[in-house]
């Protein structure tokens, strides 16, 4: 039956357009809050909507391949599944689905049970000359799921859909360590963690439809903005599958003998192998928590207060700055204050102190705090409204790209001496580019989603009025200015949202090309045949 698979895996399954499960999305009272911010921007009463084709209307290729008789019971070709694989959640993801352009939906979609299973398919795919795409949730916004072919190197794409390896395999209590299988959706491994009184505390913006492997391979950033930032900070040790067999690292707490093994597939995109499995560090469970919601009347008093707050080694869990107009967008505010969102969290002591000595910093640099309280206060004032929106904010995209909107997000790091300078270059390269683009003019504000005691993690968000039937030179024109302003005034082309092919122009030029040369030499030894994500990260 067609979509069996995915329906007994998952129950609702995913969208193969739009974000999260078929029964989900945006309520009418959300919609209308988030047009009617739109309408206000650009004046527009109402928008030319285009209609997105359903799934059975949509034309696919013939597939080009068929597996062999071995692996057609975690094998398929149906309509769903190979539309559900075509595309991350990029804008130009959007915009190509919303077209019912699925040229790059993969011939055969595969969902291993073991690892096996995993380096069975792999050695399938390189005998009928296919790509193959590691997949774990799909949510990449960086072009890092999309198949390839050029029907030279790559004559048919395969898809690996690792969600059938979804088990905490073994808990470590004393080590406080969990083994966990690498298609482990957030929700169900945190479910599978919770009778131990143990959590990963990984939780990026798509926890719910993404997994410990895809998190892992793209160097996911979650919760905790500080000192626990990314999901390198929790790797203990990997097992991947690669083409030219399957490899272990070992589980250790730290090690100083050479350049790390795990370093080396954390970030690769699913270029050099498939991660199966992993050792991950875990926390206890949070008991004692404390937040706030501080205003201010200038965004960089903000960015002042919160680089106090790194430098004191005081590490609250969420230390977020939404600039006035990006607190104005979510509701947090009215758009004449800078909003911070304060908290800190523990499993062991109160962090009352922590938190107050943090008001000590905010009051410093302008600040004026909410009430600050225990409990559960970060789901309450602004900063709640604030969490809301931005959990929420992924469903929009997929009535808002129908609308001609251009609604998108990048994000990067510098130190704190250039900040300042840094944010005004950009922000103006990207207001130019949306008005050279589209002729009107758009909107640019800035967050910080994580900080360091030497710079933070600057996340900026634009808003352009687009032109049906110009909607991906438009984006293209802006993401072009955005990067090169950002690469030039000495940030990095991605913070936490990965490479993939989007920002691939930029990391080339980021990245010192001996490394390319070592990254090459590595994929050549892993993956012979360059068949794993080709043009992301490294060409063969």
């Amino acid at each position: 039956m067609e979509n069996s698979r995915e329906e007994a895996v998952s129950g609702a399954r995913l969208k193969h357009y739009g974000w999260g499960r078929e029964d989900e999305g945006m309520t009418t009272e959300e919609r209308a809050f988030v047009l009617g911010r739109y309408s206000e921007k650009f004046a527009r009463d109402a928008f030319e909507t285009k209609v997105v084709p359903r799934l059975e209307d949509l034309t696919l290729r013939a597939p080009r391949v068929a597996p062999p008789a071995s692996l057609a019971a975690i094998c398929t070709s149906d309509r769903y599944d190979r539309a559900a694989h075509a595309y991350g959640k990029s804008y130009p993801d959007y915009v190509r689905a919303m077209l019912g352009d699925y040229d790059s939906a993969p011939d055969v979609v595969g969902y291993p049970r073991n690892e096996a299973e995993i380096a069975a398919v792999m050695d399938w795919a390189g005998g009928v000359s296919a790509s193959l795409t590691p997949f774990g949730g799909g949510t990449s916004v960086c072009g890092g799921v999309e198949p390839r072919v050029d029907g030279i190197s790559y004559k048919a794409a395969v898809t690996l859909d690792l969600r059938n390896l979804g088990k905490v395999v073994e808990v470590d209590q004393i080590s406080r360590a969990a083994l966990i299988e690498g298609g482990a959706f957030g929700p169900s491994l945190e479910n599978q963690l919770k009778p131990h009184g143990l959590t990963l505390r990984h939780f990026p913006q798509s926890f719910e439809y993404s997994t410990l492997g895809g998190w892992i391979a793209t160097r996911s950033g979650g919760h905790f903005a500080s000192l626990y930032t990314h999901i390198d900070d929790f790797v203990e040790s990997l097992r991947v599958v690669t083409p030219r067999g399957t490899l272990e690292t070992r589980r250790l707490p730290g090690s100083g003998a050479g350049p790390s093994p795990d370093r080396m597939f954390i970030g690769s995109e699913g270029t050099l192998g498939v991660i199966s499995r992993a050792w991950m560090r875990l926390q206890p469970r949070p008991k004692f928590r404390a937040g706030a919601s501080v205003r201010f009347h200038s965004f960089f008093g903000a960015a002042r207060a919160l680089r106090a707050i790194a430098q004191a080694g005081l590490y609250p869990s969420n230390c977020r700055i939404l600039d006035a107009q990006e607190a104005f967008n979510t509701g947090a505010a009215d758009g004449s204050v800078a909003i911070m969102v304060l908290g800190f969290e523990s499993g062991d002591h109160s962090p009352d102190a922590w938190m107050a000595r943090a008001l000590e910093c905010c009051a410093d640099h302008g600040g004026t705090p909410e009430a600050a309280k225990a409990g559960d206060s970060h789901l309450e004032g602004a900063a709640g409204i604030w969490r809301n929106a931005f959990i929420r904010m992924p469903y929009a995209r997929e009535f808002l790209t129908p609308a001609g909107i251009i609604n998108d997000t990048f994000e990067t790091a510098i130190t704190w001496d250039r900040f300042e300078s840094f944010h005004d270059k950009v922000k103006a390269a990207t207001e130019d580019a949306i008005l050279e683009a589209t002729g009107v003019k758009g909107e640019v504000t800035c967050r910080f989603t994580h900080v360091y005691p030497d710079g933070p993690a600057p996340y900026f968000s634009f808003h352009a009025l687009g032109r049906h039937g110009a909607l991906l030179e438009q984006w293209q024109a802006i993401k072009n200015a955005a990067s090169d302003a950002l690469i030039e005034a000495g940030g990095t082309i991605t913070h936490h949202h990965a490479v993939g092919r989007d920002h691939r122009p930029w990391y080339d030029r980021q990245r010192p090309e001996l490394f390319a040369a070592a990254l090459r030499a590595a994929k050549r030894e892993l993956d012979p045949q360059g068949m794993l994500n080709p043009g992301v990260l490294i060409d063969p």
